[in-house]
């Protein structure tokens, strides 16, 4: 029987972290920061389709499309990192320092931690150049979310209280992607430290684990298994029990698999099919003519339900392909397929209305809520990285209009 961690993630949280990370999506388009490439950056022999990744030129779509200037750019930027860090303690902000040098994000939905969060800000903190807060962040995810022995030793669990007590200790794979990231971000823009901060040691270690775990057993003789299926080359859900049957679309990250291939210390090849697995997958389960993405998917990417709660929709997870997508084509540009793919998303968000589209649609488009929510928003606004459409203008226009997130 499925473990209930994950199955009932209340994704509502992307309607406050979501804007901030998009917001820097958009304006620097998260940059890859790495001292040294294992590829040359000749421009001489980089046509005029290369991702950002060869070229080195990354996309400012609030300047191209809305023209707006830098200096405004980045005071829309510095205003929400203020207030989403250091704003008002009950009614703005979601970071909260707490001694000694730690730092935790709360869901402020929930009032809780999740590793989704933690990882998804230390994203923020190493493309803002916030070294201060990222060490905060990582040190309270070290001290207080890692397991240091047992079955689930290295893996983070995913739902804690402020205090730092677990209150599932099983992990979800989408916030160990995200630490991983950001740490070899981290090391590529700061330098390794020591201990903790050794940042490429502590990415490599967690990798080893997400990928090269041995099944175990744990207290409820349930098996614990890697985050990643090597047969199929993909993310599992939750790599325990029958959860680990199954992938979860918005946890294909090939732009960063792209990037663990070439900067890991061991299983390249591995990162590099996956990340031309996790491209196929989003073919086969994206809907022909929405381009709406479920929840859940078998490997083979027909949407899946396995409890019986919906997740064969379109909800929300799924409204985080779209940027997954996109920011592998603005980094990579592999497949022009992803092109294709968000301009078809985006008409259909546009034909449904581009102020009064809901939050959740069977795949063929039908209503299932009569909600919106702004990280949907910041979604199909990432998405016009890849896109080609006129009308993608009116998407970044709703982000860049979008009010930084308050109250509950």
């Amino acid at each position: 029987m499925l473990i209930s961690i994950g199955l009932n993630l209340n994704k509502k949280q992307m309607k406050r972290l979501g804007i901030l990370i998009l917001l820097i999506v958009l304006t620097t388009f998260i940059h890859v920061y790495t001292a040294s490439s294992s590829e040359p950056n000749n421009s001489a022999q980089i046509s005029k389709q290369a991702g950002a990744y060869y070229s080195g030129v990354y996309q400012n779509l609030f300047t191209e499309l809305l023209g707006k200037t830098r200096s405004g750019i980045q005071t829309k930027i510095d205003n929400a990192w203020d207030q989403l860090f250091y704003g008002d303690n009950d009614t703005q902000r979601v970071y909260y320092p707490v001694e000694p040098n730690m730092a935790y994000i709360k869901d402020i939905g929930n009032n809780d931690v999740r590793s989704e969060g933690m990882s998804y800000d230390m994203m923020i903190a190493v493309q803002l150049n916030k070294k201060t807060e990222f060490d905060r962040l990582w040190k309270w995810a070290k001290t207080c979310m890692q397991h240091k022995s047992g079955p689930r030793k290295n893996y983070f669990p995913w739902h804690l209280k402020t205090d730092g007590t677990i209150l599932d200790p099983n992990p979800a794979s989408d916030g160990e992607e995200w630490f991983v990231m950001s740490l070899l971000f981290a090391s590529a823009r700061w330098g390794n430290g020591t201990g903790i901060y050794d940042y490429k040691a502590e990415a490599q270690t967690l990798l080893d684990t997400m990928l090269n775990k041995e099944p175990v057993y744990d207290e409820n003789n349930r098996k614990l298994t890697s985050m990643f299926n090597k047969k199929e080359k993909q993310i599992v859900f939750v790599p325990i029990g029958s959860a680990a049957d199954f992938t979860d679309p918005s946890y294909h990250l090939p732009h960063f698999y792209e990037l663990w291939g070439r900067w890991a210390d061991k299983d390249n090849q591995f990162w590099f099919s996956a990340a031309s697995t996790s491209r196929q997958l989003f073919k086969k389960a994206a809907h022909p003519k929405t381009g709406l993405m479920p929840d859940y998917a078998w490997f083979d990417g027909t949407p899946a339900d396995p409890c019986n709660r919906g997740h064969d929709a379109f909800r929300f997870d799924a409204w985080r392909v779209a940027m997954n997508i996109a920011v592998d084509y603005a980094w990579f540009a592999k497949d022009s397929w992803a092109v294709t793919q968000s301009n078809r998303l985006l008409d259909f968000f546009h034909a449904e209305g581009i102020n009064t589209y809901v939050n959740q649609y069977a795949l063929d488009g039908t209503k299932l809520s009569n909600d919106s929510s702004a990280g949907l928003i910041s979604m199909n606004a990432v998405a016009c990285l890849a896109s080609t459409n006129k009308n993608r203008i009116d998407f970044v226009r709703e982000l860049w209009n979008m009010p930084i997130p308050s109250d509950r």
